[in-house]
Order: structure tokens, then C-alpha cells, then sequence
């Protein structure tokens, strides 16, 4: 069994930049991607803030060479896909076991209204291919052919927390010997079903969210793909380049403690972050950063921070949501904070927590509010919660030579 995972390739795309280094400048500049609704025929538009990427799906079509009919997660989901790949660098990465495990939670369901937008106007008319690829496993297969991966293709959806349990089972894959290589990451694109179901639970903020503020009105709703190439020791021992870090530790939890609702006591939250750190075999001092998960609904973020002065009191590490600029991308969002956890290793950085004004009543600690650099930055946990209690946290370390 392989006892280390290593990260050797980083991509994504998401409203505040459609690479890597766009990301990177946008965090620096504190630019959040949240605007009025453009893209999304939706009765909301003009009255919910959203992260849209800021690419049509013409673009995204041009940008893949995938057909015009292709979902929008779908079309995300390579771009990013293909950006860690390219990043990895692995030479021949075809002569090695490869799997790709993908996870989003809307599927093609962006077609499937446009399809029924014109069937309910008249049943003769839409087209029944819009609907072919509704399910969620459609998205993975449809990129997996792309990239020209065939040893092992799996889709994960588990809510918010799809895209970092597709990190850590591309994980447990390498570590039992199944595969050398893991494209790991998700994806998911706006629809109005989401924005629909989530503005009915009325935790959608009409301003720009204000994750972990005592004032929190809500979240904002996200789209994008953030993906991590993890390979072997095997693999690893051949790059050209140097790994970025490793995954070190990884838990999921349950509460089951509601349909949509955290907890009040954080306690998968708290589990989910207690066995990350046993597996990683570090203490809470031991942890530079929490990228939190940060929704900046009242109920996330005080179960969520609950769950963290539980665990970490009284010595906190510097923390932030990054939600704050890229929205909540749903299942995308483990992937891109996996993402933007790899990065703040690599270039030895904390990222901003925007529009933080007043700390939470009952927490006696707040996130950061500047983009900080050359900073010790060794190990980074971050945290994915998602509907009906599914809660996991990653960490990432540095790799010293």
C-alpha cells in the first residue's frame, strides 16, 4: 500500500477567473465574482446576486470543442479537468493506471430546462437529446472520454461536500494499489432548480454574503470546477517537476441530523475535522490555515465555528471562506477549495475573508480580512459540509525534502 498521496496538478475555473493564475490575481485584488444574474433565465434575475462565470456557454463550447448540446457542468468540468492535468505534467500519463472521479449534483439538468421550457409551450417541440444526459454520471463520462481516461470512472454526489469526497476516494484508490493516477475534483453549473430550491429555503442573501460576520444574511449561489491530480510514490518518483504538496489526512462524517441543517453543536463538522487530523497525524497546533466552508448562512457558520472553538481552543489558526469571493459553487466547491488550499501551500499565502465587519457574538475568534504572503504555510484543512449532515475535511501538508 502506498503510504504517501501526492498533488502534482491544480485547475480550475470559477467566477473569479477561469485558471489558476486569474484566481490568484483576483485574490490579490480582493475582486469577488458576485454580480447581478446575466447568463440564467431565471425570474430572479435583477434581485439575487450570483458568481456566474464570466463565459457564455458559446465560449465554454469554443474553449472545449465539445458540442453545442453539451451541459455547462460538463463544460466546466474539462476546463478545469484539463488544466490540472496539463499542470501535472506527468510524462506518457497513459501508460499509468488512471481514474477520474468526478462529482457535481445538477448533472445536465441545465439542458433538461431548456428542454422543458419548450415542450410545456407545445409538446412537439424540444429536443429529447437536451434531456439524454440529465443524470449526474453523464457529466463524468462525458469529460473522462476527453481526457481519454478508462481504468476507473466514478461519480460522487453528496451535496456540498461531492467534490472533497471524490479528492479523498481518489485517494483511498492510489493507497489500496487500485490505480497510480486520480483526477479528483467536481463540478457544477447554475440552473434555476438550484437557485429555486435554495431561495425557498430563504438562506439566499439579496446582498453579497458575508461568511462568518455576525450580520449574515445568507449565501450566494456559485458556479465553477476546481480539480487535483493526486498520484502515487511510483508516480510521483518520475514527475519532471516537483509535487505540490500531499494529501495527508481526509474524514467523512455523518450526523444525520436534518435534511438541510447543520447541527446546532457542529458535531459532524467536528468529527469530520478530528479524524482528518488523526489521520494526517498532526495536532490542532500543527494546522496553518482552515479554509472554512463558510456559507455565510446563520446556521453553517455557527455550527461550522462551534465545531472549530470545540476542537481548536484556545489556539486558532488563521482561517477564512473563500466563499466569499467565488460564491457557494455546491458540488464543485470541495474541488475548488482543494484547489485554493494546494495553492495557499505552494505559494505560501492566507486568503481574505471579504466583507468581514463584526465577529460572530458567540465565537471567540474571526477570519482573516487580508490577503497575507510569505507566510509559513505547512498544513492547510479544508472543510466541505453538505446537506443531510455528509461532512468532510481534507488536509494538505507540505512536502520537505
Amino acid at each position: 500500500m502506498s503510504q504517501n498521496v501526492y498533488i502534482a496538478g491544480a485547475g480550475v475555473i470559477t467566477a473569479i477567473g477561469n485558471n489558476v493564475s486569474e484566481h490568484l490575481a483576483a485574490f490579490k485584488a480582493g475582486k469577488e465574482g458576485m454580480g447581478p444574474i446575466t447568463l440564467l433565465r431565471t425570474i430572479h434575475q435583477g434581485k439575487l446576486p450570483v458568481a456566474e462565470v464570466k463565459l457564455s456557454n458559446e465560449e465554454l463550447v469554443s474553449m472545449t470543442g465539445l458540442p453545442d448540446r453539451t451541459s455547462r457542468t460538463a463544460l466546466l468540468s474539462l476546463i478545469a479537468a484539463r488544466e490540472a492535468v496539463a499542470d501535472a505534467a506527468i510524462p506518457d500519463l497513459h501508460q499509468w493506471r488512471t481514474g477520474f472521479v468526478s462529482a457535481n449534483t445538477v448533472g445536465g439538468m441545465d439542458k433538461s430546462e431548456d428542454f422543458f421550457v419548450k415542450f410545456l409551450e407545445d409538446n412537439n417541440k424540444g429536443k429529447l437529446r437536451d434531456v439524454y444526459d440529465h443524470e449526474c454520471g453523464s457529466m463524468t463520462e462525458i469529460v473522462a472520454d476527453q481526457l481519454g481516461v478508462k481504468d476507473v470512472v466514478t461519480t460522487i454526489s453528496t451535496a456540498c461536500s461531492s467534490s472533497a469526497n471524490a479528492v479523498f476516494y481518489g485517494a483511498r484508490l492510489i493507497r489500496n494499489n487500485m490505480v497510480d493516477v486520480v483526477i479528483a475534483g467536481g463540478a457544477d453549473a447554475l440552473t434555476k432548480f438550484t437557485l429555486n430550491g435554495f431561495n425557498t429555503l430563504m438562506i439566499l442573501d439579496n446582498e453579497l454574503c458575508k461568511p462568518f460576520d455576525q450580520d449574515r444574511k445568507g449565501l450566494n449561489l456559485g458556479e465553477g470546477a476546481g480539480y487535483v491530480v493526486l498520484v502515487s510514490e511510483k508516480v510521483a518518483a518520475r514527475l519532471t517537476k516537483e509535487v505540490i504538496c500531499k494529501l495527508s489526512g481526509y474524514t467523512n462524517s455523518n450526523d444525520a441530523y436534518h435534511q438541510t441543517a447543520s447541527s446546532p453543536e457542529g458535531t459532524g463538522s467536528y468529527l469530520a475535522m478530528q479524524g482528518a487530523l488523526k489521520k494526517a497525524g498532526l495536532a490542532t497546533t500543527d494546522i496553518s490555515y482552515i479554509n472554512l466552508h463558510g456559507t455565510g448562512t446563520v446556521n453553517n457558520d455557527d455550527s461550522e465555528g462551534t465545531a472549530i472553538k470545540r476542537l481548536f481552543d484556545p489556539h486558532y489558526p488563521p482561517l477564512s471562506s473563500t466563499k466569499s469571493f467565488t460564491g457557494h459553487t455546491l458540488g464543485a466547491s470541495g474541488g475548488v477549495e482543494a484547489v485554493f488550499s494546494v495553492l495557499a501551500i505552494k505559494h505560501q499565502l492566507i486568503y481574505p475573508n471579504l466583507r468581514f465587519n463584526k465577529r460572530m457574538e458567540n465565537m471567540p475568534f474571526e477570519p482573516e480580512t487580508k490577503y497575507t504572503t510569505d507566510v509559513p504555510v505547512e498544513h492547510v484543512m479544508s472543510n466541505s459540509f453538505g446537506f443531510g449532515g455528509n461532512c468532510t475535511s481534507l488536509i494538505f501538508s507540505a512536502v520537505r525534502s
